[in-house]
């Protein structure tokens, strides 16, 4: 997948007579629904067209100050969804003044056409570019017959009976609801890192765990213990994971995942994984003393173990 920030890079990677099939939007998530519309846009190579997808460097919300609780997708994670999914062309477009003062009508001459030779434009009914956000789909099916593009609407996918959204989707992880999440989703919830270094407490309660940092700007989920799956190397185990500051033995505000993995005796430090949240066991405690977060830490083990069994 090849990553450009602008019009001038665009013209350096596509011909003049290279058209795209395109997808526009934030793509925060990719839910369920953006994968039925960028689905859309993957089936479009089968004829010949380039697979390009606009998004916004930072999201319109970031930059108006409308999302501070972070994003379900970071920039990193969003262009490796998008790379695994297909993707031939990802134009990540500084959002600044400038770019939400862009008329519409402007957008699409210049961005979609000018720069994407767009053929095929896939959108939803909840599109909005340009200006105030005023572009949106009807726009975009009437300027067709001027730019020789086909506009498409993509219906979207439900959940129980209500549209899938990035919205509801960062409402079910903040309340921890991660079997609701995931059924948006596609997939578990998940966050990725290197391994690092901790205190070791866990080695001394004989329940070792694997440290990493979430990503800066990635939605965090309420403080607490989850039971996961682990990624690594296309490998997949079994573990329970802690989110939060630690409070028993920290007294910084320094945000960790630690997870503790099942039937695996590795070595990881220094290794990239995917912890997936599967469930969300109870929320962060402070314990009187070490044996007590012990006691409970065995017990939350014991339970994870019944409940992979269920799965």
């Amino acid at each position: 997948m090849i990553i450009v920030n602008s019009i001038q890079e665009l013209k350096e990677v596509l011909r003049p007579d290279e058209g795209c099939a395109v997808a526009i939007g934030k793509f925060d998530g990719m839910h369920l629904g953006h994968r039925a519309l960028l689905d859309e846009v993957i089936r479009k190579k089968e004829e010949g067209l380039t697979a390009a997808v606009v998004t916004f460097d930072p999201s319109p919300e970031v930059y108006f100050g409308f999302n501070t609780d972070g994003e379900l997708l970071t920039r990193s994670e969003k262009r490796i969804a998008l790379a695994q999914i297909g993707t031939d062309i990802l134009f990540e477009l500084p959002f600044n003044r400038e770019t939400a003062a862009t008329e519409p009508s402007e957008f699409v001459r210049t961005v979609l056409c000018g720069g994407l030779h767009a053929r095929f434009i896939a959108a939803g009914s909840d599109l909005s570019f340009g200006n105030k956000g005023s572009g949106n789909f009807e726009l975009l099916e009437a300027l067709s017959p001027e730019y020789g593009y086909t506009a498409r609407l993509v219906d979207k996918v439900a959940y129980k009976e209500r549209p899938i959204s990035s919205t509801r989707i960062r409402s079910y992880i903040r309340q921890g609801r991660m079997e609701d999440a995931c059924m948006c989703l596609g997939s578990p919830y998940s966050f990725t890192g290197d391994v690092i270094h901790g205190k070791a407490l866990g080695r001394t309660i004989d329940i070792p765990t694997a440290n990493i940092d979430p990503e800066e700007g990635k939605l965090l989920p309420p403080f607490g213990v989850y039971y996961s799956n682990i990624l690594i190397d296309r490998r997949v185990f079994h573990g329970m994971t802690n989110i939060g500051r630690k409070p028993t033995v920290k007294d910084n505000n320094v945000v960790n995942l630690e997870t503790y993995l099942y039937d695996c005796h590795e070595d990881l430090y220094g290794q990239k994984i995917t912890v997936q949240l599967l469930h969300y066991r109870r929320p962060e405690h402070r314990f009187s003393d070490i044996e007590q977060l012990k006691e409970t830490m065995e017990q939350d083990v014991l339970a994870g173990r019944d409940f992979f069994k269920e799965q």
